[in-house]
């Protein structure tokens, strides 16, 4: 929040404050939007490395900016170059932008799944339920594991040296959010030089403007080189990279990872991409040389580039013409070469402001606000800067918009951002936490347009899932497991060798579907919930129904089941992974099966199955509190073997599930925060994704104080420079969206929640954060939330119902609640509960006065 701003909220928070307790009735004024500096990522130097590099993206481009480039002789031709992990010299007239595009993938679909599989899951289940020998289990597993999946690749590198000489001053670089657009400036003895990128969702094109201060001052070089780069060619003003993606890198970023194989000339394997580039000056002249652009003599100078790749469709073979994709790269080329750089920078902010501009957030500026990015963050841990996660919260939906668009592939581990051959985890969806975090936000923070890839990933995966049901299991329906990449691997990875609590975990299909509900849930579209989520949902069911069995106990369970990524203690002291009806699976089959039950009554179809839902779920094996006083994350109250393991999948039903509230199941909510206190008790959240999870756990737990602890401890130590969430990675780290995307949504859940069948404010306010404002977030029923607070209470907020409908209210602790619509008061019922209810209209505005 800007100086300026913040006074005149705190002044008028105050008189109103005062007004309200002396019952006088008085409009809120509009409050001041954002600044520009409070929308901005700004530095004062190049990035040397890329985890520094700004990022930008239009759902399926994607670019890294680093505002600078390494200061080192230019590679031989030929070989290509990585971006530099480690940091090295940086010179600012050295452009370097890092390039992505998200079909980008090695290997092609395959058929992953273990035939052989099938015959163990008896022997398995005998080993855990028969005879508790879970070190049998374990090995038995590891028999039913079929193929690694495939790598997300890099596009290349393009590359802008700029010829001037003399000493570099007033250097900066930025990434304004409000715009999408990264900008780098500088001055070289009087002239002033600036660069500005984006990538247009409009013309499918990344842009990259280069101007002087003064006419004919613009003289660069334009080149482009990449790991995966087969050749490069100039002619005129265009620029074009030929490349091709590994034939098949498997299980990157694990122990068990094979050498990549980069090419296989002769079966013709790997996916061809071409990177096509035109410049275009105001002024001055364009040629080609060597291989490379030559600008010179100019005032401003529009680089236009597209990408292509032989991507045909998750279940079809890549196009194995190289010249069919290059047509289809320059075909995209010359249409946005049609539009002026104005035009395509008006397109492009048009465009995203209307996804961006939704939601905006406020927080009280701390002392550090004026310095640099990476300056705020390192300040944080002693001065704290609420306005600072502000920011952090913007771009997280910045960075959503930008890597999960309609028709683009969803959001991966890394959003759309990657430099190597051989990423962390390969840089796919891992659907034990990853792509289901990324994918937080969506709703809440009002970007449910953005959840168009996932919807799409759901429907293409439950093909591959149905076959990996039949093959792995001789079951109906469909099932997916931990790792999944572009061609939909529904199979459990690992080829024999991997670890059974995350290559054979089988529940990512009932996580996934609990998103399809929640998008229902927030939009009330019943069209969707009838020809898309509904029959995806039902499918996910089928499998669960039929893998549940009897425990010897009068009980429902799964087997095998496992808690991701944890292990316990086997009664003989050692290590072991699989057992039975773990409380994660429990948990989602029980939400699965009333979301299902929930829909099948929506529309008015389905009672059969229905009832066969409702019977096996009342059977399900109940949740159970351990003998420390916690949720038990196994059946058996085993001890963990890493206590502060980063996965906390026991307490999904708190958070992102919603059936244990504190208000609902006060002793499992309560036995739910046991657990979470020894998880971090034991050094748990030690990842940013993680550090996420406990943060929006806090919030469910209405203790903001304890979410504010999470987050200070989410900027200290898993932020990067750029405020990338960063994963520890030996001495060094590693770059995992989820955590940014995870964090945005905990701090929409500590203002506004709506999960346990009403909308409940204020619910985990810190007290650091005792004023601010927040308008545009999405409550379930289809309704928007504005909300204004000072001094720690409510001051006024404002409903959008988009659908006739009840809602019930919930104010903060010891506040009341009064409404009006059209000026006149809105009748409230009380409930015993606590909460407020009343009948709301479509399209009316609703104001609420807390008391």
């Amino acid at each position: 929040m800007c100086a300026v701003s913040r006074r005149r909220f705190l002044q008028t928070a105050s008189t109103l404050a005062g007004a309200i307790a002396a019952g006088e009735q008085l409009a809120w004024p509009e409050f001041l939007p954002e600044s520009a500096a409070d929308l901005r990522l700004w530095y004062k130097e190049p990035a040397s490395q890329w985890v520094d590099a700004l990022p930008i993206g239009n759902g399926r481009l994607g670019a890294m900016v680093f505002g600078g480039g390494a200061s080192r002789p230019a590679p031989v031709k030929g070989t290509g170059v990585d971006c530099a992990e480690e940091p090295v010299p940086t010179d600012p007239a050295r452009e370097t932008l890092a390039l992505n595009e998200d079909t980008l993938w090695s290997g092609s679909p395959q058929d992953g799944n273990n035939k052989d599989a099938p015959r163990f899951l008896a022997q398995i289940r005998a080993a855990v339920l028969k005879d508790a020998d879970y070190h049998r289990a374990d090995e038995l597993c590891q028999h039913m594991q079929g193929r690694f999946s495939e790598a997300y690749q890099p596009a290349g590198v393009l590359r802008v040296d700029l010829n001037h000489a003399g000493k570099v001053e007033q250097y900066s670089r930025e990434l304004d959010l409000s715009q999408a657009v990264a900008k780098t400036r500088y001055s070289v003895n009087g002239v002033t030089y600036e660069r500005t990128a984006f990538a247009s969702a409009p013309d499918q094109a990344i842009v990259l403007r280069l101007t002087a201060s003064k006419p004919g001052a613009l003289s660069a070089t334009v080149w482009m080189d990449g790991t995966l780069c087969r050749a490069t060619e100039a002619a005129g003003s265009r620029l074009v990279l030929a490349g091709k993606a590994a034939s098949h890198v498997a299980g990157a970023g694990h122990p068990e990872s094979e050498t990549p194989v980069l090419y296989s000339e002769k079966t013709g394997e790997g996916m061809h991409f071409v990177v096509a580039v035109d410049a275009q000056t105001v002024g001055g002249a364009v040629r080609a040389e060597s291989g490379r652009l030559e600008v010179s003599g100019a005032t401003a100078c529009t680089i236009v580039l597209t990408i292509a790749t032989g991507f045909r469709g998750v279940d079809k073979l890549p196009d194995t013409e190289p010249a069919a994709v290059r047509a289809r790269a320059e075909k995209d080329l010359d249409a946005a070469l049609t539009r002026s750089h104005a035009e395509l920078l008006r397109r492009h902010t048009s465009d995203y402001r209307a996804l961006f501009e939704r939601v905006s957030l406020n927080l009280p500026a701390g002392a550090a606000a004026a310095l640099p990015t990476g300056e705020r963050l390192k300040q944080f841990a002693d001065a704290p800067d609420p306005s600072l996660l502000a920011l952090y919260f913007h771009y997280g939906r910045y960075m959503l918009i930008a890597s999960s668009r309609p028709g683009a592939q969803p959001a991966n581990l890394q959003g759309i951002w990657n430099y190597q051959v051989t990423p962390p985890w390969s840089s796919n969806w891992t659907s034990n936490i990853n792509i289901q975090m990324n994918y937080w936000p969506v709703e809440s923070c009002n970007l449910s347009d953005c959840a168009e890839p996932l919807i799409r990933f759901v429907q293409e995966l439950s093909q591959t899932g149905k076959r990996a049901a039949e093959e792995t299991y001789n079951l109906p329906g469909w099932v997916a497991h931990h790792n999944i990449d572009i061609w939909r691997t529904a199979n459990p990875v690992g080829l024999g060798v991997g670890s059974p609590t995350w290559a054979n975990w089988q529940m990512s299909g009932p996580w996934l579907c609990a998103h399809l509900y929640e998008h229902f849930r927030f939009t009330a579209d019943r069209e969707f919930l009838r020809g898309q989520a509904y029959p995806l949902m039902k499918g996910a069911a089928e499998f669960c129904l039929a893998w549940l069995v009897e425990d010897g106990r009068g009980h429902l369970t799964t087997c095998p089941s496992f808690s991701t990524e944890n292990n316990f203690l086997a009664p003989d002291g050692k290590r072991a992974e699989t057992s039975a009806g773990c409380t994660m699976d429990i948990a989602l089959i029980r939400e699965l099966f009333a979301n299902c039950i929930a829909a099948a009554r929506e529309l008015g179809e389905d009672s059969e199955f229905a009832g066969l839902l409702e019977a096996a779920r009342a059977r399900l094996a109940p949740y159970q509190i351990g003998k420390h006083g916690q949720l038990q994350e196994w059946s058996v109250d085993f001890d963990e073997s890493e206590p502060g393991q980063r996965h906390m999948s026991h307490l999904y039903p708190l958070y992102p599930g919603s059936e244990l509230t504190p208000r609902g199941t006060p002793e499992l909510a309560r036995a739910g925060r046991v657990s979470l206190e020894r998880r971090l008790a034991a050094g748990g959240a030690y990842t940013g994704w993680s550090r996420a999870w406990a943060i929006a756990l806090w919030a469910r737990l209405a203790d903001g104080d304890k979410a504010w602890e999470s987050l200070c401890m989410l900027m200290k130590h898993s932020t990067n420079r750029n405020l990338f969430d960063s994963h520890p990675a030996g001495n060094s780290s590693i770059f995992q969206i989820d955590g940014n995307f995870g964090a945005t949504a905990a701090m929409a859940e500590m203002l506004v929640q709506s999960h346990a069948g009403a909308i409940e404010f204020l619910q985990a306010l810190p007290a650091a954060w005792s004023e601010g404002e927040v308008k545009g977030l999405r409550a379930r029923g289809a309704i928007g939330v504005d909300l204004k607070w000072a001094g720690g209470k409510a001051i006024e907020a404002v409903l959008r119902p988009e659908r006739d409908g009840a809602v019930r209210l919930i104010a903060p602790r010891g506040q009341k609640i009064a409404a009006t619509a059209d000026g006149k008061a809105v009748l409230l019922e009380s409930a015993g509960d606590g909460s407020v209810g009343a009948q709301l209209v479509a399209r009316r505005v609703y104001r609420l006065a807390f008391s």
